[in-house]
């Protein structure tokens, strides 16, 4: 399914990535699994190899590039749905230890017939964010939250700062089109400062990470239902 081995080397290392065998295979089952799930269960858009190659695998990869993860830290994927891009990190820094969020039970079991396939230990969590992270063995339990998402920087804060421990960050992997300068407040007020911006291009797609070092503990408020999220966000 994904280009030849070669190809993919060649492919990472244009990100400065490095790949090697055992890891290209895992990618390889990864890749086939789910092309051949997605036919049953809406997990992606993006079906064809050299966009799974890129725009799946080697954009969550990317976080190892521009962010400082240190050895067996412990990352929760807030709405993880086909496991991007905790898994790709987990497959590249196996001591990682991660934990996969979603509210369909359909990718749960997904994510666990997955990783059983690929050899990869997660923890999986089926719920709403906001309902674990009011969980006291999950508020503030984690070095690192994560998320790929469209929502808003303020919004995806709100949903993930309240996994991260003091000193730990949310990252948020987002597209060019988002005034930042208007999560800031929001970030604050969740024990968060904006502490990295990394702009990147995916071949001719503008891309960014975010990185938001957690300062303070959370108010025991938020993160505040999901209604209320939508209907005003901090």
């Amino acid at each position: 399914m994904l280009p030849n081995f070669e190809l993919s080397c060649s492919e990472f290392q244009k990100y400065s990535l490095e790949l090697n065998e055992g890891k290209y295979d895992k990618f390889c089952k990864y890749a086939d699994f789910l092309v051949e799930y997605n036919k049953n269960v809406n997990l992606t858009a993006i079906t064809d190899s050299w966009g799974i190659l890129k725009k799946h695998f080697i954009d969550s990869c990317l976080i190892l590039k521009y962010i400082d993860i240190p050895l067996n830290s412990s990352i929760i994927d807030v709405g993880t749905g086909a496991g991007f891009p905790s898994i790709p990190l987990k497959i590249m820094r196996p001591d990682l230890k991660i934990t996969l969020l979603d509210s369909l039970a359909k990718r749960i079991v997904f994510l666990q017939q997955l990783c059983e396939l690929i050899e990869v230990d997660a923890e999986y969590i089926h719920g709403r964010a906001e309902d674990i992270a009011k969980m006291a063995e999950y508020r503030e339990k984690f070095d690192f939250s994560c998320a790929r998402a469209v929502a808003n920087l303020s919004v995806l804060s709100e949903y993930c700062i309240p996994f991260v421990k003091c000193d730990g960050s949310f990252i948020s992997l987002k597209g060019p089109n988002e005034d930042i300068n208007t999560s800031v407040k929001a970030v604050e007020t969740l024990g968060g400062k904006i502490s990295e911006i990394h702009n990147y291009s995916l071949d001719e797609d503008a891309r960014c990470i975010i990185e938001i070092k957690k300062l303070s503990q959370t108010p025991t408020k938020y993160p505040r239902n999901s209604s209320q999220i939508k209907k005003k966000s901090l």
